[in-house]
């Protein structure tokens, strides 16, 4: 798959281990070196730093598709499963010894899944699973971050908290970030209409991200939500906005720049954790790894239960039709329910908890919070993580025959309507009936999937331009057959590609052979319809 999916290529064959495990395991082994004990970023450098860029890109890669068709799903785990979460792990702090403010505050810390961890165990889902599982990824830390706000402000500030106050916060958290994303998609869109530079291109990708994230912080609501909503616009508008040599530069940049972005974090977490081991002082090693085992199998069960309880109660109560086609078998969900890994943001939520109150008073427990939070991503990391493979086996899942079917329909039906456009575009191009007859038998070839060498005739420049036009017309037709939900993102972008890698290797061409000197009198044109290299 193109995209979000590829930056981790599956666990290693040898070791039989995921990538993020053997990640945190080096990032542990640096951090016992003593140069490196002291390494720590500040918790709002590391999200801005990191979380914009890595939302953005899943969310661009996404498909909004099943988004839609599975909005009910997604949003229940991105808000229900996140409090019903930070609920009971904060009842179990409790009891262990942590205040209530503090016990919300782990709570909201292990509530969401993480982004970036997911991605490691996503990739060898279905298309559903997988758009479910990734969303409620993008969209969880934006409800969970609200609630850190609100507890942490608690349990330093000794901040009054009232149920209205908190609904209010929450729903200003949302719609403030969702406006501000989308007013920033709106500024994107306008700004690559008239860009033609693919530099320029680019660094407007790069900073696109940032300049989301950074107004909705400032404002006091969901950097987060901002920066998901601007990403999910952006890949329905930017097929039709952005050429296909800049897209191929940008989608080259993010998917080296996130991998690197990704091993960075995990590396973190390890680094990180000799230094949150050996700071434990408020109680003895053995509380806390008790502690820590505790909230980690509360963190796992309540993700259980939630996934095989509510969406039979859900079926119980709607019984539409059109609902009951998106059912799954018990077995079937739980490689879902399976796959709750927590990663980086975590670790940066924790570390972002003060260690003392507003009065310069030492937090009690606040290296507990810690502690727990860094076993719970590391604990979710080897357990869940490495067996993902081998639950999708028992499961029985296999790969997306519909997206397969998607693709070849939308292929035959993008060469369709390039076949139909062909003689306008000829008379218009003025290109050689030899030349238009050999580009219809090649298209027709490629409609069949059996693609031949092309021969394009006499007319070299005009078969070129034939074919550079054609390039729209599928391109046109593929966002049509997106647009109307006969094909998701996720073909789209794939078949995209190839769009692309044609338009770019005949603009070549036209270059070379615009640079070429033109030819002697009398003599021959090259029949194959294309400029030498090209």
């Amino acid at each position: 798959m193109r995209g979000g999916g590829r930056p981790w290529a599956g666990p290693p064959r040898r070791l039989g281990w995921n990538e993020p495990v053997l990640l945190v395991a080096g990032g542990c082994l640096i951090g016992l070196t003593p140069q490196f004990r002291t390494l720590a970023l500040p918790s709002p450098v590391v999200l801005l730093l990191f979380l914009p860029p890595l939302l953005y890109w899943e969310s661009l890669t996404t498909s909004l598709r099943e988004i839609r068709t599975n909005l009910r799903g997604i949003v229940l785990l991105s808000t229900g499963l996140v409090l019903a979460t930070a609920a009971a792990v904060a009842g179990v702090g409790h009891a262990l010894g942590l205040s209530w403010p503090l016990a919300f505050a782990l709570g909201a810390v292990v509530a969401p899944t993480d982004a970036i961890a997911v991605q490691a165990v996503a990739r060898l889902l279905p298309r559903r699973i997988r758009t479910v599982l990734r969303t409620e990824s993008l969209i969880n830390d934006g409800t969970a971050l609200a609630l850190y706000a609100v507890v942490v402000g608690v349990a330093v500030h000794g901040q009054a908290v009232t149920w209205p106050g908190t609904a209010a916060r929450f729903l200003l958290a949302y719609a403030g970030g969702a406006a501000i994303g989308a007013a920033c998609a709106a500024v994107v869109v306008a700004l690559r209409r008239r860009l033609r530079d693919r530099v320029l291109e680019s660094a407007l990708a790069v900073l696109t991200p940032f300049a989301t994230y950074l107004p909705a912080q400032t404002l006091g609501v969901s950097g987060v939500v901002a920066v998901v909503t601007c990403g999910l616009i952006g890949s329905q508008a930017g097929p039709k906005v952005i050429s296909a040599g800049a897209r191929v530069q940008i989608t080259g940049f993010w998917e080296v720049s996130t991998f690197i972005l990704n091993s960075a974090l995990f590396v973190m977490v390890g680094i990180q954790t000799p230094a949150i081991v050996s700071g434990i002082s408020s109680v003895s090693l053995g509380h806390a790894v008790v502690t820590a085992l505790l909230v980690a199998g509360v963190v796992i069960a309540v993700r259980l239960l939630w996934l095989y309880s509510v969406p039979y109660l859900l079926r119980a109560i709607d019984r539409r039709p059109v609902q009951r086609t998106l059912r799954s078998g018990a077995r079937e969900r739980f490689p879902l329910a399976w796959s709750g890994v927590r990663g980086a943001v975590s670790l940066a939520a924790a570390l972002g908890v003060p260690a003392t109150t507003a009065a310069g008073r030492p937090l009690a427990g606040h290296g507990l919070l810690v502690f727990t939070a860094v076993a719970v991503i590391l604990l979710t990391l080897v357990v869940q993580g490495t067996t993902m493979p081998a639950v999708i086996r028992w499961a029985g899942l296999r790969g997306d025959l519909d997206e397969t079917t998607e693709e070849r329909r939308a292929h035959r039906q993008i060469v369709t309507a390039a076949l139909e456009a062909l003689p306008d575009h000829a008379d218009r191009l003025d290109t050689p009936p030899e030349t238009t007859d050999a580009i219809r038998s090649e298209l027709r070839q490629y409609a069949a999937e059996d693609p031949g060498p092309p021969d394009a005739g006499p007319g070299v420049r005009s078969g070129l331009e034939l074919r550079h036009t054609l390039i729209g017309v599928k391109r046109s037709a593929l966002i049509r057959l997106r647009d109307q939900r006969t094909i998701d993102d996720i073909v789209l972008r794939r078949l995209q590609s190839v769009l692309d890698n044609e338009e770019i290797r005949i603009e070549l061409a036209l270059r070379a052979f615009s640079d070429r000197p033109p030819p002697p009198p009398g003599g021959a044109a090259d029949p194959s319809g294309r400029a030498p290299g090209a």
